[in-house]
This record gives C-alpha cells, sequence and structure tokens, in this order.
C-alpha cells in the first residue's frame, strides 16, 4: 500500500466568513462612543451588513481578482479614434458598486455621517484597498466645491448618490458620479506652486481653457476632477469633467497608468490638457486655499486606510496563531508569540481610536448649531496632520511584522499578507509625504494658535489618569517651547504630539489592559525598537483576546 503522504494537518481554515465591524471591538466601541444614540442601532446594523459582506469569501475573492487582473489602458479604439479609457476586472466594479451603496461617498449629507462613512471605509478597505482611492476622492471633493455653490449645486447630488453609475456619460445623465484629482505634476511634486499648467478665460463666466501636464491623476475613469492650473491671478481650482454637456469627451489625453508597487487595483494616470474646458471653483489665486479642504479630508483617508490595513493584519496574525500548533501547542500561547500579538494589536487600536475620533470631529465641525464646532475645527487642522504622518508611517512595520506571525506562509501570495504588505507604504506618500506633513504641522503651530490649543484642550481631558501620560504632557510641552531648530526636529515633535494624543484617547476609553500597555512602552519607552518587546508582567492575553476575530459561518 503507498504511503500517505497528501494528508493536511495543522493549517489554520480561511479567516472568512466573519463580521469584520461587529468582530472588531476597537471600531465598533469607537462608533458607539462617537453616535448619538439614536442613530447607534441603525448605524450598527448598517455596518454590520457591510462587515459580514467585507468578511465573506466572495468578497475577498473580487478584491483577489480585482488585483490579479490591473487595470488596461486603451487610448484608441478599432477605428483609431482617441478614446482614453480605463478597462477593469469586473470584480472591480463590483467592489465599488458595493462601497457607493453602502454610503462610503455620502457622510456629507447623513447624520453621524462622518463616523459611520470612516467605520464603513475602515471595514471595507480590508477586503480591498484600491478602490479606496476614487471614494476617497469623491467624498472629499464635496467641501472643496462648496467654494463655488452653482458647482456644489449641480454636483454634489450626484457625488453622494447611493448608485454606482459606471461608464463615461454626461454627469447630468447618470444616478451618480465619482471625482478624481489631479494636483502633482512632474517638476513639482509636492511643492504643488511650481504648477505650470496654464488656465486661460474663455468668454463664459467661470469657463476656462486648460493646458499642461499632470504627472499624476487619480482614478481617471471619474466623472470629474479638481485640478490646479495657474490663471491670471495665480494658482486657481478647475473642476474638469470627463465628457462634456453635449456628450463629447473632454479633452483628456490619458498618456499612461503607473506601473505602482501596491495599490495594484486601482488606475492612476499621466494625462494631458490641450485645451481642456474646465470650471472656475472659488477664486483665481486661490486654488491651494479651495483644495486644501479635499486634501484635508483625503489625509483622514489616509488614516483610515492605513488604520484598515493594520487592522486587517493582526487579525490574520491573531487568527493564524490561534489555530496553528507549534511546540507542544497553539502559537497564540506561546509567550513570545503573545508578546508580538499583544504590541500588534496596541499599534492597530491606537490607530483605530484615533482615527474615529477625528471623524467625530467632522461632524461636530460640520454641525453649524453646536457650540464646540469651532474647537473641533481647530482641532482638525493639527490632528490630521499628525494622524496621517504617525499611523501610515506605522503601518508598513507592522504589516511586516503580521506577516512573519504567519512564517513562510505568510510570504506566499495566497494568503493575501503579500498585497497588504506592498499596499502599507501607500497613504504615507499620497495625500503629502511624511515631511510634508511633519511642515504643515509647524505652519499651524506658528501661524494658528487656536489649533495648538484645541490640541491641548483634547489631550488634557485625560490629565491625572495615568502619570505616564502626564510626563509626556509635560515632555512635549516643553519641546514645543524651544523653538531653536524647529524644523530639523519637527519629525520628533509631530511623533511625540500623536503618540500623547493617542495616550490620552486610550486612557480614556480603551481597556485598562490596552490603555496600559501603550503608555508603558510608548510613553515611557518600557520596550524596544521592534514590535513583541512589551513588558512581560502586562495583561497581554488580554489584548490579544480582544483583537481576536470571531468567525460566524
Amino acid at each position: 500500500m503507498a504511503a500517505r503522504t497528501h494528508t493536511v494537518t495543522n493549517q489554520p481554515p480561511p479567516l472568512t466568513g466573519y463580521d469584520v465591524f461587529a468582530g472588531d471591538l476597537a471600531l465598533s466601541e469607537a462608533v458607539g462612543r462617537h453616535l448619538d444614540p439614536a442613530l447607534r442601532d441603525a448605524a450598527d446594523a448598517e455596518l454590520s451588513l457591510l462587515g459580514r459582506a467585507a468578511g465573506s469569501a466572495q468578497v475577498q475573492e473580487w478584491g483577489a481578482l480585482a488585483n490579479e487582473n490591473p487595470p488596461v489602458l486603451r487610448t484608441h479604439d478599432r477605428y483609431g479614434h482617441r478614446i482614453d479609457e480605463v478597462a477593469f476586472h469586473p470584480a472591480w466594479h463590483r467592489l465599488l458598486g458595493k462601497a457607493v451603496g453602502a454610503g462610503l461617498t455620502a457622510a456629507w449629507t447623513t447624520p453621524g455621517g462622518h463616523v459611520r462613512r470612516a467605520a464603513g471605509f475602515l471595514v471595507w478597505s480590508q477586503a480591498e484597498a484600491g478602490n479606496g482611492c476614487p471614494l476617497s476622492m469623491t467624498h472629499a471633493a464635496v467641501p472643496a466645491l462648496r467654494a463655488e455653490p452653482a458647482l456644489a449645486a449641480e454636483w454634489v447630488p450626484r457625488l453622494t448618490s447611493r448608485t454606482y453609475d459606471a461608464g463615461l456619460r454626461p454627469a447630468a445623465r447618470k444616478a451618480g458620479a465619482l471625482f478624481g484629482m489631479g494636483m502633482t505634476e512632474k517638476q513639482g511634486g509636492s511643492d504643488v506652486r511650481a504648477n505650470a499648467t496654464v488656465a486661460t478665460a474663455l468668454a463664459g463666466d467661470g469657463e476656462y481653457a486648460l493646458t499642461g501636464h499632470k504627472w499624476f491623476c487619480s482614478a481617471p475613469m471619474s466623472d470629474g476632477f479638481l485640478v490646479l492650473a495657474r490663471a491670471a491671478e495665480g494658482l486657481t481650482c478647475f473642476l474638469v469633467p470627463r465628457v462634456l454637456g453635449d456628450g463629447t469627451r473632454n479633452a483628456f489625453a490619458i498618456q499612461r497608468l503607473k506601473d505602482k508597487l501596491g495599490n495594484r487595483s486601482n488606475a492612476s494616470a499621466e494625462v494631458e490638457f490641450d485645451g481642456t474646458w474646465a470650471r472656475r471653483v472659488g477664486a483665481e489665486g486661490r486654488g491651494v486655499r479651495t483644495i486644501i479642504e479635499m486634501v484635508t479630508a483625503t489625509r483622514l483617508d489616509c488614516v483610515l486606510g492605513s488604520a484598515a490595513l493594520m487592522r486587517q493584519a493582526v487579525a490574520q496574525a491573531v487568527h493564524h496563531t490561534t489555530y496553528r500548533e507549534a511546540f507542544g501547542g497553539p502559537l497564540v500561547d506561546k509567550p513570545l508569540m503573545r508578546n508580538v500579538l499583544a504590541d500588534l494589536a496596541v499599534e492597530s487600536e491606537a490607530a483605530t481610536t484615533l482615527a474615529l475620533r477625528l471623524a467625530a470631529a467632522y461632524d461636530t465641525a460640520e454641525d453649524g448649531t453646536d457650540p464646540a464646532a469651532a474647537g473641533e475645527r481647530a482641532l482638525l487642522r493639527l490632528a490630521v496632520p499628525v494622524a496621517k504622518y504617525w499611523v501610515t508611517k506605522r503601518c508598513t512595520p507592522l504589516v511586516a511584522e503580521a506577516l512573519e506571525c504567519l512564517g513562510g506562509n505568510g510570504y506566499v501570495e495566497e494568503s493575501g499578507m503579500p498585497r497588504l504588505l506592498r499596499e502599507a507604504p501607500l497613504n504615507s506618500i499620497w495625500e503629502g509625504s511624511g515631511n510634508v506633513q511633519a511642515l504643515d504641522v509647524l505652519r499651524a503651530l506658528q501661524r494658528e494658535p487656536e489649533a495648538l490649543h484645541a490640541f491641548l484642550v483634547e489631550v488634557g481631558r485625560a490629565r491625572g489618569a495615568d502619570d505616564r501620560l502626564d510626563r509626556a504632557i509635560r515632555d512635549l510641552l516643553t519641546e514645543l517651547a524651544d523653538l531653536e531648530g524647529l524644523e530639523a526636529r519637527a519629525r520628533r515633535v509631530v511623533e511625540r504630539m500623536a503618540l500623547v494624543l493617542q495616550g490620552s484617547l486610550l486612557v480614556r476609553f480603551a481597556p485598562p489592559a490596552v490603555a496600559d500597555a501603550f503608555c508603558s512602552s510608548r510613553l515611557a519607552r518600557d520596550g524596544g525598537g521592534a514590535f513583541g518587546t512589551l513588558a512581560h508582567t502586562l495583561d497581554l492575553a488580554s489584548v490579544v483576546d480582544r483583537a481576536r476575530p470571531v468567525r460566524t459561518g
């Protein structure tokens, strides 16, 4: 009789059939904390529906297919006509349709919409991160369009629609629309004031013709784009529709799609404008101020996207080690592995808690009747770039460590972990890299004292609750009082601000085991440079157990 060598043992089951929302206690508790009680039941039901979809085998397969079959540029049709279209795998459209239908572009028109939408974005990005780009651009275009009320009245209902309507047609004939953005150019990159695209005024009021080249243009199959170009009075924001009202294509030549490290399912393009028709958004010469509202919102989405990748990586690592046995028992019970998992879980919870707090600040800031609105707007001015800098920086090392928890299995594409790792650096680069964020924080500190006041009020709400946090706050104030060499110290200052803000939130809202581990390792520095160096006296088992995703099917 032949030996049986193919029996599979000691392999974890796939992490499918679970509710990505309800199985994430840090996230579901944050939603309950920040939403009005009258909204919680409906929000929980809606988010659990999305969470079960994100955790299903079918949607996970869609995510894999969308990445294995990246978009393809078609510049011409079979007859030689220029069409500049990007073809996507059907899985991409299914994912995007599900996301739009779940309201991930409708925050501005939904009660408690920013918290609900942030939680949904964090959930859905765990199934597939690439479609977060058009979702984010569409969501973030709304505050920028408000600078031109007529344009806002025309476009915002389309952008906040829950109907995904693919295909290039005049936006007026569509049930829903998506937006992209084009700011950076070859010669400038993050220095958008080096913009060389020229805008020439036409006869119509607020109408212009654009000529120039955009080095990065997001989501090129969108219905409209916010772009920067140089008009007579200086850098100005414009709305470029993809298709004109009479059905003809606007001049929008896609020169190529970028071959990116990750984010493979999503198209990022290089485009040429040659007499491209556009509408002015806001006053001439005020382009950066106009589009900065969009940038701020997309920066928060970078925080949410990184928090999503971190959570999914932790969920996969805890799930794998729960079922995988080695050296006489489950890996999750081994003291050293438990230390690694707990450290990863603390980082993930800190990111989620901060991201949802900022989403809640948006809801309050949008409420014109709330006396706290001004303070929350000031907080966002400082806390968004602080969070964008730090959370996105922590994503890549966390995902790499979580991959290592799966050993060689994690290095194999089928595990999904390599896709997470390729995606991990993205949010730190897009919408302003680390240095851009750090310098933005310095500008706010130097020019907007109300922003620092709001930040200190927020972290001060936990004062007296933990000695380590109190000392960290005092050290931060000493750091901020020293103006010598401030630019060279910018990353150091922003990192400390982020840790103090996260520590304050965890001390107030997280279970004691999580807050204790964070304050010990991140604030009191009782830990090393690698994950898995927490003090062994901490309650690590409770932290890991809290992070365990619960499978329901």
